[in-house]
């Protein structure tokens, strides 16, 4: 097992101390927000003890603030392989998405075509639904095959025409786990069609280094409270796709990008514990620099490590008869999914089955997750959803057992 120094790595997070009735926590919550490094706590309130200020004044505290909204942008854009100009932040994902679709909609008339999926979480549906009806656009539906919980790639193609506007899909699932072949489905997107293509890449962020170029979307959003930092949104925009949209926004607000898309005053001791947040993933790898080594971090640790976890996690769950997993399940098709598990025990309803588990020391989520389209695709909305399971690179192999043995005890 390739695998970050896990004493370390576990040593950094102090959420992991937690206890319940004498035995540790296991925190396999991640994909709902991962837990944060102490140092992203402490830059936070270094930034309120120092340099609390708004933006653009004559004096100290401002021109510091300046210069941790300048720096966040740089981190952001280091982690993405972006430039600093071309990342946004906002209050989360999915109000960046309502704004840009909103600028996005003033584009679309009637005849235009958006397209969206049933894979995705709501935030990069809702949005582009109400800006094609805001505009008369017709919506385009692709689906799902159901024995997998992947995206049918004829349907992705059938959706498509020379009246494409817009393409939304996620880069991997919240729910269940499944990463989207995005480079290949923006390429032909591309070939085919004038849209814009929108990634939504929250789930896909926390276990895989997002390379925009490599993606070759337009739009990339994702939110560093789910990559081991505070409560924001970045929505990645291409410089060229960005510079031909006209943003909603107050007239004293600067025109230039990106700050023409950040709405009002933002969360300046976010920014503080966002580039401290990258600066950790940093130290997990190794390069020339932070954004070579935010690279590293994913490709020699992060992802082979979680391979590693999924594989545990698919070896155990097969034992256990009466548990059932939505979406891929073949140890040798790891590669394709991130290590977020939506499963059902028994007849049991999904609240049910969390707040046993709560009970026994084990976090996890239930519901939907605002994956809307594939709770209902799969049956399980009516029914209360499903269980989620989400492991991280802070997650031990004996962490994966203990739930493993909690489901057991449960079946």
């Amino acid at each position: 097992m390739a695998a970050p120094d896990l004493a370390h790595v576990r040593s950094r997070f102090p959420a992991l101390a937690r206890e319940l009735d004498g035995r540790p926590a296991v925190f396999v919550d991640a994909p709902g927000g991962s837990q944060v490094p102490g140092a992203v706590i402490e830059a936070m309130a270094a930034y309120l003890r120092r340099s609390n200020a708004n933006a653009h004044g004559a004096f100290a505290t401002s021109q510091e603030t300046d210069e941790v909204i300048a720096e966040a942008h740089r981190a952001a854009a280091d982690l993405l392989n972006a430039d600093a100009d071309e990342v946004v932040f906002g209050p989360n994902a999915t109000t960046l998405l309502f704004a840009i679709s909103r600028s996005v909609g003033r584009t679309l008339g009637p005849g235009d075509e958006v397209v969206v999926t049933r894979l995705d979480h709501d935030a990069n549906v809702r949005p582009w639904v109400l800006a094609a009806e805001d505009a008369g656009a017709t919506v385009r539906w692709v689906d799902i095959r159901e024995d997998d919980a992947t995206l049918d790639p004829a349907s992705f193609e059938a959706a498509l025409s020379e009246r494409t506007k817009v393409v939304a899909f996620t880069l991997a699932s919240n729910a269940v786990g499944t990463i989207t072949p995005a480079a290949e489905l923006a390429r032909l997107v591309h070939e085919r069609t004038p849209a814009i293509v929108a990634c939504d890449g929250v789930h896909l962020a926390q276990h895989r280094r997002i390379d925009v170029r490599t993606v070759g979307a337009d739009l990339v959003v994702c939110s560093p409270y789910k990559i081991f930092g505070p409560h924001l949104g970045i929505a990645f925009g291409r410089r060229d796709v960005l510079s031909t949209l006209r943003p909603y926004k107050v007239r004293p607000a600067e025109d230039a990008l990106p700050f023409a898309f950040e709405t009002g005053t933002q969360n300046h001791e976010g920014f503080a514990g966002w580039i401290a947040a990258v600066g950790y993933l940093a130290e997990l790898g190794e390069g020339g620099g932070r954004r070579a080594a935010v690279a590293d971090a994913f490709e020699r640790a992060i992802v082979p490590y979680e391979a590693a976890l999924s594989e545990r996690f698919l070896d155990g769950i097969r034992g256990i008869a009466s548990v059932r997993l939505y979406g891929i399940a073949e140890k040798d098709r790891v590669g394709e999914r991130t290590p977020t598990f939506a499963i059902r025990v028994g007849d049991r309803h999904p609240a049910e089955t969390a707040k046993a588990l709560a009970e026994r020391g084990v976090f996890v989520w239930d519901g939907n997750y605002y994956a809307l389209e594939i709770m209902e695709r799969l049956g399980l909305q009516d029914s209360g959803g499903a269980v989620r399971i989400g492991f991280c690179h802070y997650n031990t192999p004996d962490e994966v057992d203990r739930v493993l043995e909690e489901l057991s005890a449960l079946a």
